[in-house]
């Protein structure tokens, strides 16, 4: 395993360390006084901690960010590649780019994410999308400020794209989305190859971050004043199984609470069949740690999980729910669903309904299933017609919004603590938090109270969100 510290090894982070030599190469291309970027996100957490970081960049290259397209020099687009919607709209956008392109030919535009991981995907672009400076994969971030410089020097496609699986890269710039809550990678990949799954080709095998340089990052970021720390790997339960660090994450938990001014701790994702109990003791007997679980389950009959790849059974899964709920107050529960995967039948969306009637979950993501070229899942020969998954689709979320609600009602008249994160979307006179319980409330209060922790009282509720009145500080 290569692991480059990019403040310790100039050479593999080209550029940074010199700033001079960026701002004088721009200047000479007469952007010192217009260089803006754009970067736009589609996917889950990973893919918008990996725009902080290309935003860092940027930042360092001396560029100022902007929201308007017309307005940006350089416009990225961070892709996700787990859903074919997806990426149809990216394509979609990046039609109307090629519009903005040939109007100003200075323009310079990126695409990376998971999408440029697929070789289709490689194949397409090169074909239809010849106006594209740069398309980058994930894996070759630490070479950004490189590959950027270089094709403002050539006409043709950039692409770097080389899926190493053998490579962690620390302390890349970040600029962070909030000032009070951040996002830290603990593992990159994954090994479970479940069959309607491209991330493990996208973002390759497993690779654990070391447990200092997680704690080392956390640290400094609340010397910066963040509170609460959200762990992200596509399977943060098999952290360390892959190297020889002797502890798994249960253990990097127990750490990660023992950090002076950390007051909250929260992971994602976590794959059932690598959740153990020890994980779900640590969850209750850590302070920091929010009474919240993200645990996919996908499908409710033993028959789909089998041909999905995922390594357990509902029974194994019930399990673990009921030792969660015998051990941790008032825990909340939330997961993933796939509907109409392949030879799904009817009785099968009667099963996964009666999951949720016994488990009761307080949030469910719901998704269509996507054929993923490229996957075990795309060759089954018992697709789904469309107008069955969506039918299919409606009436597993009407449950799901129905017993969403009837959780949401425990909180009515409880005073819950909140971690303010700021103005409401809707209403800037609103503020909006979570609560341990990863549930969002909106409540009036003074500008002053953002970043801090406090107590709501709840006076109302809907499926997804709760409403409240500002009680005092924590």
């Amino acid at each position: 395993m290569e692991r480059i510290d990019i403040q310790t090894d100039v050479n593999k982070f080209d550029g940074l360390k010199n700033q001079t030599e960026f701002i004088d190469f721009f200047r000479n291309k007469n952007m010192m006084d217009t260089k803006k970027y754009l970067i736009e996100t589609w996917g889950c957490q990973m893919n918008e901690h990996d725009s902080e970081n290309l935003s860092g960049m940027f930042d360092l290259m001396g560029f100022i960010k902007t929201d308007d397209r017309e307005q940006a020099d350089v416009i990225v687009f961070n892709t996700c590649a787990v859903r074919e919607k997806a990426e149809m709209k990216v394509f979609g956008n990046l039609g109307h780019l090629k519009n903005l392109k040939q109007r100003r030919t200075d323009l310079k535009i990126i695409l990376t994410g998971c999408m440029p991981e697929e070789e289709a995907i490689v194949d397409k672009i090169k074909k239809k999308y010849g106006f594209l400076n740069l398309v980058i994969g994930t894996h070759s971030y630490h070479k950004f400020p490189k590959l950027l410089k270089e094709s403002y020097t050539q006409e043709a496609t950039t692409f770097d794209v080389d899926n190493k699986e053998d490579i962690v890269v620390e302390n890349l710039p970040a600029n962070r989305d909030y000032d009070v809550k951040a996002f830290v990678n603990i593992m990159h990949g994954c090994n479970n190859f479940c069959t309607y799954c491209i991330v493990p080709h996208t973002r390759g095998r497993e690779r654990s971050r070391l447990p200092e340089d997680i704690i080392n990052e956390i640290e400094n970021l609340v010397e910066k004043g963040v509170k609460e720390v959200t762990l992200l790997g596509q399977n943060v339960n098999s952290y360390g199984k892959t190297e020889a660090f002797g502890i798994d994450f249960s253990d990097l938990l127990e750490m990660v609470n023992a950090i002076e001014g950390l007051k909250r701790i929260r992971f994602m994702t976590s794959h059932p069949k690598d959740m153990s109990f020890k994980l779900i003791d640590a969850i209750n007997n850590l302070d920091k740690v929010c009474e919240f679980l993200h645990l996919p389950v996908q499908a409710g009959s033993n028959d789909l999980l089998k041909r999905m790849n995922r390594g357990y059974t509902v029974e194994d899964y019930l399990e673990k729910i009921k030792y969660a709920k015998e051990k941790i107050k008032d825990i909340a529960i939330s997961t993933d669903i796939i509907i109409g995967f392949p030879g799904e039948t009817e009785e099968d969306v009667d099963h996964l309904i009666e999951l949720f009637e016994t488990v009761k979950f307080d949030n469910a993501f719901t998704f269509i299933y996507s054929k993923r070229k490229g996957t075990p899942a795309y060759e089954y020969k018992d697709h789904i017609d469309k107008k069955i998954k969506s039918n299919r689709f409606n009436r597993l979320l009407e449950a799901s919004n129905r017993i969403a609600y009837e959780n949401s009602k425990k909180y009515m008249n409880e005073s819950v603590e909140v971690l303010v994160e700021g103005p409401s979307k809707n209403d800037k006179n609103i503020l909006t938090g979570k609560t341990r319980h990863f549930k969002t409330i909106n409540f009036e209060g003074d500008e002053e109270l953002i970043g801090e922790l406090v107590k709501v009282k709840v006076t109302d509720y809907n499926s997804f969100s709760l409403s409240g009145t500002f009680e005092e500080l924590i």
